[in-house]
């Protein structure tokens, strides 16, 4: 007995030692094929636009290809998947985002632990959100805007690119801090919202800056603010709403992350790659055209950030009683 227990136990620490030995030959080596990046967003977005750019870069500085593999479908849950499935050998990649902290509480169930089975890599971008409204209202400025909505309550409809999108919540965010009684109308996607903002259909919208610079450059519609901490410098002279409502802040962040168990020599090397590209000057003048901002981060910079989402849009959630779809 006492024989056969000690070649157990001697085979146990020659399998730790070969998995030991295969994650350092993994990161040593890394990447040795083709790396995918996954995006939980149908080609031709401009979340989709900046990856592709990016993955471009990256293929030069890795030596390998960086395809990028839309998975769209279930609020970017399928993609989560996707990756949380894939082994942890630094050939996969998932493009992380604002909505993933969202629907670490929208959805009841989910087959994975965004916070348990992914490792963050760094921080990539933010595509700023701007309040837009159709120039038949009367509001020129965020203040006159909160007080015509406190005037004539249920009377603006305030339109969001889908049930349960950081656009939806952040408009109930807003109304929450001042106050203003606004009408919730979700369409599937941006394109449809800007649609009917132009022809009048709805009052306002919430809607990511890619989308508005155009109509609010031509004069089609009117920007009131921008939803981030900083204004934007592809529309300097608007001011952040935060400039007026002490506290309101929404970022639409984006980063990458790895299922967990992915060799910290492997993160920390693409970290190193992914931040250059944020610091090249061919790759930000792209982004900026996009009106996309870097926002590079370490590894443990980024989990914190999405661990500090996570909590204010699960408070946001439960406050408003948001259901999905």
């Amino acid at each position: 007995m006492r024989i056969q227990r000690r070649h157990l136990l001697r085979l146990a620490g020659l399998g730790a030692a070969v998995a030991v030995t295969r994650r350092l030959a993994t990161a040593q080596a890394w990447p040795t094929r083709p790396i995918r990046w996954i995006v939980g967003f149908p080609p031709g977005g401009s979340t989709d636009v900046v990856v592709r750019i990016m993955g471009a870069y990256l293929s030069e500085r890795l030596g390998q290809p960086v395809v990028v593999e839309n998975r769209p479908g279930a609020a970017t849950n399928l993609a989560v998947q996707a990756v949380t499935s894939a082994p942890p050998d630094g050939h996969t990649l998932l493009l992380a985002l604002v909505t993933n902290a969202i629907n670490a509480t929208l959805y009841e169930t989910l087959p994975f632990n965004f916070l348990a089975d992914l490792a963050p890599v760094g921080g990539f971008v933010e595509l700023p959100l701007v309040l837009v409204v159709n120039p038949s209202l009367p509001a020129q400025t965020v203040t006159e805007f909160v007080a015509f909505a406190k005037a004539h309550p249920d009377r603006i409809s305030l339109a969001s690119f889908g049930t349960g999108t950081v656009s939806h919540l952040a408009g109930e965010l807003f109304k929450t801090t001042t106050g203003a009684r606004t009408v919730h109308v979700p369409y599937r996607g941006g394109a449809p919202l800007m649609t009917d903002l132009l022809a009048g259909q709805v009052q306002a919208g919430i809607d990511a800056l890619p989308n508005v610079l155009p109509h609010v450059q031509s004069g089609a519609v009117r920007a009131l603010g921008i939803l981030s901490n900083a204004r934007s410098a592809a529309l300097p002279e608007v001011p952040t709403i935060g400039e007026t409502v002490p506290g309101y802040e929404v970022s639409t962040w984006s980063g990458i992350v790895v299922p967990m168990g992915t060799p910290d020599n492997v993160i920390d090397r693409l970290n190193r790659e992914l931040n250059a590209g944020l610091a090249d000057a061919a790759v930000t003048r792209r982004f900026a055209e996009l009106g996309a901002v870097p926002i590079p981060s370490s590894p443990a910079a980024f989990g914190a950030l999405f661990t500090r989402e996570t909590q204010k849009w699960a408070k946001v959630i439960r406050s408003s009683g948001i259901r999905p779809e």
